[in-house]
Formats: structure tokens, sequence, C-alpha cells
């Protein structure tokens, strides 16, 4: 599968950091693809030397950039729906849309980046991803696990499995039962959701955060990671741009001594137990930048984190409790939310908030305490005795 590097960050470090992990890969001999997700700026034209569009343009020896065209992926997804969704077109009495009159609706950037992921079997062996900020990266690569869990609930698996009794169950109980068109547009949005965690959730896919060293903010980068650790995301690196060089830190003048202990400081508290890549103020092309990034660095850079470990451990015989380990790696006690609902745990770090099912021995169980430390949250179920099997 082909290697994806999401970066996200600060708005003015995001164009700089993607375009010379781009130009960096493609001189180690990948093929890659650098889209511009989020640039409404265009800072990506200038470093690139093109004006990108929504259609794929060599920036350099086996490196191609293309633009995130939200209208045509909008048009897209439409006309890949027209088939499924004519027949409640019919059912309503309306005509369906033509092509010219449709536009781009809230939320349309979402689906067209989750759309762009999906490239072309062979077509590159990288694509490097000039991302949104974390907050709305998160909740983007968030929806195929949402839209999945909407989708089990509007249609159950027993209902689906009911489908060749539909005659028998209506003439019997007179339950109206949803009609075909209803299955096979499930069928086919679960499978386009499938095929879209696949690139989400593959070991091949990572995060890169990019901050401007000057204005770098520890807390707001360990709320991001928390937030990406909830998804269960990997984080490769942090990519600090613009740094003051290191020759500043002994200069003569007291005030740019001092900034550049301070900014130093501050890079330095971000220890998010990934590598953190610096590129400094005299880099001023992505050439540049990269060789100061990725100096001796193979293909994209730094390789994926392991994914946040999340296990379960019992303890009945010690404590008499079973305990769920989840991996919060920057999360704060203050941004933590937990709500049990019936086989569900919701659990919010912040602005980030994920519904888990739980595993099955944990169903059974009521919750007798949570605690977070050192980057992991721990929850202590104790077995329900009106539940718990006798003699378990």
């Amino acid at each position: 599968m082909t290697r994806v590097v999401l970066v996200t960050g600060d708005a003015t470090a995001v164009p700089a950091v993607a375009a010379a992990t781009g130009l960096h890969a493609a001189g180690q001999g990948l093929r890659t693809l650098l889209l511009a997700a989020d640039d409404p700026h265009r800072q990506l034209d200038e470093p690139l030397g093109l004006r990108l569009t929504g259609k794929a343009e060599r920036a350099a020896e086996r490196l191609w950039a293309v633009r995130l065209d939200e209208q045509e992926a909008f048009r897209h997804a439409v006309a890949a729906l027209d088939g499924r969704l004519r027949t409640g077109f019919d059912l309503l009495g309306v005509d369906p849309l033509d092509g010219d009159e449709l536009t781009a609706l809230p939320g349309t950037g979402q689906l067209a980046l989750l759309r762009a992921l999906r490239l072309p079997e062979g077509s590159y062996d990288l694509l490097v991803v000039a991302a949104p900020p974390p907050a709305a990266l998160t909740a983007a690569l968030a929806l195929p696990e949402q839209l999945d869990r909407y989708l089990a609930r509007l249609v159950p698996e027993q209902k689906q499995a009911a489908r060749a009794l539909r005659p028998l169950l209506a003439a019997v109980a007179g339950v109206p039962m949803p009609a075909d068109w209803i299955y096979s547009a499930k069928s086919w949005a679960a499978a386009e959701l499938a095929a879209t965690r696949a690139v989400i959730e593959s070991p091949d896919t990572s995060v890169r955060l990019a901050v401007e060293a000057g204005a770098c903010a520890p807390a707001a980068l360990r709320r991001a990671a928390a937030g990406l650790a909830l998804f269960g995301h990997r984080l490769d690196s942090v990519a600090a741009h613009r740094a003051l060089p290191a020759a500043a830190a002994h200069s003569a003048d007291p005030w740019l001594a001092e900034q550049a202990a301070a900014e130093r400081a501050r890079l330095a508290a971000v220890d998010l137990g990934v590598p953190l890549l610096v590129a400094d103020r005299s880099a001023a092309t992505p050439a540049e930048v990269a060789a100061q990034l990725y100096p001796g660095l193979p293909g994209a850079g730094p390789e994926p984190a392991a994914r946040w470990p999340w296990r379960a451990e019992d303890r009945r015989a010690e404590e008499g409790v079973l305990v769920w380990r989840l991996a919060a790696p920057g999360a704060e006690r203050a941004d933590l939310e937990l709500v049990r609902r019936g086989d569900e745990l919701v659990v919010a770090l912040g602005p980030y908030r994920r519904i888990l099912p739980l595993p099955g021995a944990l169903r059974r169980c009521t919750v007798a305490g949570a605690a977070l430390r050192d980057g992991e949250l721990t929850l202590r179920f104790a077995p329900d005795p009106g539940l718990w099997p006798s003699g378990g």
C-alpha cells in the first residue's frame, strides 16, 4: 500500500514542511504525490513554481503535485450516488439535480480529502498531504468510523439477515420492511467506508506535526497528540520550521541569545516520544528545508510510530477488578470526560470525542474507577454479579 504522510499543524509551517518532505522523498527515488488539501492562500504554488490545479502536474523528478478540488469531488460523489438515489427521487416526485446545479456543501472538504487518500494501487510510492489543522484533520479521519456506526444502527445486521424473509414478515406481522435499494445502498456505503478506513488505519499512514519554532505551543501540541492517539493515529515526528540558528544562542546580543534559549526550551518541552526535526531560518527553499529536516534519513523521513497500545488486564485474583488501559499521551486530566452508555464507552479529550465499544468481558462489569497518569488512561471494572457467569 502507498505510504501516506499527513502534515498538519501551523498554517504557515505545513506548506513548507509538506513541500520539503515531498522533494526529499522524490530525491530518495520514491514516486511521490504532493496533495494540497488545505492551502487556501496557495502557499505551495510559489515554492513549487506551479499553479496547482485538480490535475496532478510534474513539479520535479519523481514528484507530482495536485490541489484538492472540492467542487469536482462533490460532483463525483453525487454521480456515484445517482443510481442509488434515483429511486428516492422517484418516490418524492422530484427531478435529480443536473451537474451544473451542484455546488459543494459544508463538509465536502472532509469527504474530498478522504476520497483523495485512496490512490490507485501502484500509482505512487508516497502521498504527502498538506492537511487541515489537527482538530479538523482528526475530525475528518474519524468520519468513516462514525458513519460505519450510524449505518449499523440504521440498518443493523439482523435486518439484513431478515431480507429474505421480508415478504413473509410483511404478510404475517404486517410490518413494512425496507426496500431492496436501501440494502444495496448500505452495502455500497459500507464497502466505500471500509476501503477508506483501510488507508487511515494502515501501518503505512502517519501524521507529522509541523510548527513554527518561534510560536511553538507545547500544550497545544500535546493536546493534538492526545486527540490523534484517541483515534489510534500514528505520529511519526514533530517538524519545527524557521527556528533561530544554533549560533543565536551564543550571540553577543543578549536579547537574541535570550530568545534563542526560550525557543529551544519550548521545543524541548514538546517531548511526544517521536523525533523532533528542526529547520532554521537560513533554509529558504524546499530543498534547503529538506536538507535540514531530513539529513541522512531515507524515504519520507521518520517511520510511523507503533499504534498506541490499548490493552485489557484481568486482575480479579489480585484486586477483584479488570483493567482497561488506553494510551493518551499529552492528555490532561482537566480535558478528560468519560461516560458509560450500555456496551459503549464515550471518551472525550478536550474537543476530541470517540465512542468505543467495550470488550466482551467488560460489558458485564460496572466502572469502578479511572486514573490518568504518565500518558495512560487506566479504567477499572468490577464484575457485575448479576451478569458475570457463576464461577467465572
